[in-house]
């Protein structure tokens, strides 16, 4: 099965083939600064991810062990990849058709925002989580 989305302009836009990982919400501080909250993502592997056309996505590399992919345009954050891994976090926000996602458990809670609870009980981790590595140190 295809999933589709893109940016907000619509100046990126990407098919996703195959079956989507269930989302995992971090709550680290350079999603928080990213996004504004917290990242809802889900991942594919990277050989699953078609992006066309590309000149609107742009990379910035937020820590020495990962990047993050974001339209150059309307600055939509869309990405996020650890270097040389097989695998790419796609934002959920940035599908089509956010509906067919599944929501899976919290990690870095401990870097949360004390402003809101996290009260949806899904499991959460206060770093990273079994098969799922963060960036560095970043809480």
């Amino acid at each position: 099965m295809d999933h589709t989305g893109g940016c907000l302009c619509g100046a990126v836009r990407y098919v996703a083939a195959g079956p989507l990982r269930e989302v995992v919400f971090c709550h680290c501080s350079q999603c928080r600064r990213q996004t504004g909250l917290y990242y809802a993502a889900t991942s594919v592997p990277l050989a699953a991810l078609t992006v066309a056309p590309t000149a609107a996505l742009a990379w910035y590399a937020a820590s020495d062990s990962a990047r993050r992919g974001f339209c150059k345009t309307c600055g939509s954050a869309l990405f996020w990849q650890r270097n040389g891994a097989e695998k790419i976090s796609i934002l959920a926000g940035s599908f089509d058709d956010p509906a067919a996602l599944t929501p899976g458990y919290h990690i870095c809670t401990a870097g949360r925002a004390g402003f809101y609870d996290i009260a949806d009980g899904l499991p959460q981790h206060v770093r990273d989580a079994p098969g799922v590595a963060i960036a560095g140190g970043n809480l």
